[in-house]
């Protein structure tokens, strides 16, 4: 039951609810995988003189969605094809005479397993209440593991890097201290033969 209430856990901590400042802004970021596709809704508190702005993009600001038209609720979709932080903010501007308290907002954000209707899936394919819990537990997990695999598979990416990076620095060092040694070899010659032409040393 334990693990039950662990996985579940997974499922609903994409929604939540935090409160904007009346002249504020609030940006909210998650990693998404490549092929993802990505649906959520967004509810905002009716607040006189409140204007809310939605902007939803990617790390290198390409818009998904974006809503300036003050609606208080809002759904969006969007898909990526690789993998991508993408960054959900809300803006908000108090208008003169306005509230000045500030505005609840409530988010829900599903992508991955979280997509699936496990009440249309347990209708078409006649499942009890426990098996459709089962698969969505089967599902979670999957995610999870495939999750668990990519931060594997980025770690090793990561190690590669830092390895070519200090090989790379090493063999600069190595080089500029030879460099340094065939500098310094240079100019004590070049010294003794200037102060020999000099009669200064024999």
């Amino acid at each position: 039951m334990q693990l039950l209430a662990v996985l579940l856990s997974f499922q609903t901590c994409h929604s939540l609810r935090f409160y904007l400042p009346a002249n504020g802004k609030r940006c909210l970021k998650e990693e998404i995988h490549k092929h993802a596709l990505v649906k959520g809704k967004y509810e905002l508190a009716d607040m006189h003189g409140h204007h809310t702005t939605i902007k939803i993009s990617d790390a290198r600001d390409h818009s998904f969605y974006s809503n300036d038209n003050n609606q208080l609720t809002g759904v969006f979709a969007f898909s990526v094809e690789e993998y991508d932080l993408f960054e959900i903010c809300f803006t908000n501007k108090l208008q003169p005479g306005g509230d000045s308290r500030d505005r609840s907002v409530y988010l829900d954000i599903k992508h991955g397993a979280e997509m699936k209707d496990y009440d249309a899936i347990a209708k078409a394919e006649k499942l009890k209440p426990l098996e459709k819990e089962l698969r969505k537990l089967e599902d979670l997990s999957e995610s999870i593991v495939n999750d668990f695999a990519y931060m594997r598979s980025r770690e090793e990416e990561m190690r590669d890097t830092n390895e070519s990076t200090h090989s790379r620095v090493l063999y600069f060092s190595i080089f500029s201290m030879l460099c340094l040694i065939g500098l310094a070899t240079w100019q004590v010659f070049y010294l003794r033969k200037y102060f020999k032409s000099k009669k200064l040393i024999d």
